[in-house]
């Protein structure tokens, strides 16, 4: 009897580890519907406080990933997330989401603070934040259709130093009025 039970325990324990060994890893797809739940279906947020990931690029989506994990990023929850996550995986993610249309949010927005942030913008930030901030230049996060309550918690954030801004930025931001930033992030806000 007892050989029958190691016979059998032996043939299972080889059954388990060959179907681990065949199983294939998770794909992009896979890995990003784990967003899906605050970020929404392919990146497309539907809330006011979440970041749209749909279009961003690959290096900006890397580049946040790896501050949540590192805690070099602010966060109440991101940073617990990205800890389950490899640098393969967050390659894999940003590819993914780089290759998803832009989100289009539909918000109400001041139209005077849109065209004063239409005419700040290109002197100001149209280095990084490109064409219109629908593309951003290297690890730029694209800024178009934002949703406008997600921009200014980050603006705010940037301004109290809880969040770290970066020296390009930083340079173009702080001569500027809260008024200044309130418009432009409106026009970003607005941008389809």
């Amino acid at each position: 009897m007892t050989m029958k039970w190691r016979g059998w325990a032996l043939a299972t324990g080889a059954l388990a580890i060959s179907a681990m060994a065949q199983a294939a890893p998770p794909t992009a797809a896979m890995l990003s519907n784990a967003c899906a739940g605050c970020h929404g279906t392919n990146g497309g947020s539907a809330g006011p406080s979440m970041p749209s990931l749909a279009g961003q690029s690959k290096e900006a989506i890397v580049d946040a990933m790896k501050k949540f994990k590192s805690g070099a990023r602010p966060t109440t929850v991101m940073g617990r997330l990205a800890k389950g996550f490899s640098d393969a995986d967050f390659v894999a993610m940003g590819e993914y989401f780089s290759k998803q249309k832009l989100h289009a949010t539909n918000q109400t927005l001041d139209k005077a603070k849109i065209a004063k942030g239409a005419s700040l913008q290109e002197t100001n930030c149209g280095r990084c934040h490109i064409e219109d901030g629908k593309e951003g230049k290297d690890d730029t996060p694209a800024m178009a259709s934002q949703w406008l309550p997600y921009l200014q918690i980050q603006m705010a954030d940037y301004l109290s130093g809880k969040r770290k801004m970066p020296e390009k930025m930083e340079e173009k931001v702080k001569p500027m009025s809260k008024q200044d930033l309130d418009a432009l992030l409106h026009f970003y806000a607005s941008v389809k």
